[in-house]
C-alpha cells in the first residue's frame, strides 16, 4: 500500500470547517422539512397550548366571554372589535382586539407587567396603569396569548387566533 493516510484516500484532509456555514444548512433543512413533511395542524396546536403552561406556577385564565360567539350582531356595522374576557381566581383581564391592536383592563384594577405571546419568541412587554388599563399598537395576527404578572402571581391566559 502507499504511504498516503487513509484521511487522505477520502478527501478529508481537503474538508475545511470554515467553508462549512452550520445556519444556512440549518434553514436549508427546515425549509426541505416544511414542504417535504410539515407538522400536522393538530400536532402544532398542541405545541402552542403546552408552550403556554411552561410557566408551570402560572394560572391559566379561562375564556369566559368572546363577543366572536357571545354576544348578538349587530345589523350593519363592519369591522366590530372582538371583546374577550379571561378568569382566573380572583383575576378578571378584559380585552378589545381590532384590526390596530389591542387595548385592555385587569380587574381589579392593579399595575401588571403584560407579555403578548404569539409562539416560541418572547412576549412583547406592556405595562398597565394604576387602573389596570393596559394597549398595544401592534396587529396581532396567527394565535395569541397574554401572561400577566401580578405581584407574585403568574396568569396565562388561553390561546385564541386573532
Amino acid at each position: 500500500m502507499s504511504d498516503r493516510h487513509d484521511d487522505d484516500l477520502f478527501g478529508e484532509e481537503d474538508f475545511d470547517d470554515r467553508e462549512f456555514d452550520d445556519e444556512l444548512l440549518e434553514e436549508e433543512l427546515r425549509r426541505a422539512a416544511a414542504v417535504l413533511d410539515p407538522v400536522p395542524a393538530e400536532l402544532q396546536q398542541i405545541a402552542v397550548d403546552a408552550y403556554a403552561l411552561h410557566d408551570l406556577e402560572a394560572r391559566v385564565a379561562e375564556l369566559t366571554f368572546d363577543s366572536l360567539i357571545d354576544a348578538l350582531p349587530v345589523r350593519g356595522v363592519a369591522d366590530v372589535p372582538r371583546m374577550l374576557t379571561f378568569r382566573a381566581g380572583e383575576v378578571t383581564v378584559d380585552v378589545e382586539v381590532t384590526a390596530q391592536g389591542l387595548l385592555g383592563q385587569v380587574l381589579p384594577p392593579q399595575p401588571a407587567r403584560i407579555e403578548i405571546l404569539g409562539g416560541p419568541r418572547p412576549g412583547s412587554p406592556l405595562t398597565s396603569d394604576a387602573l389596570g388599563r393596559f394597549t398595544a399598537d401592534v396587529p396581532l395576527s396567527g394565535p395569541f396569548a397574554l401572561r400577566l404578572r401580578t405581584g407574585g402571581d403568574v396568569v396565562v391566559t388561553e390561546w385564541l387566533r386573532a
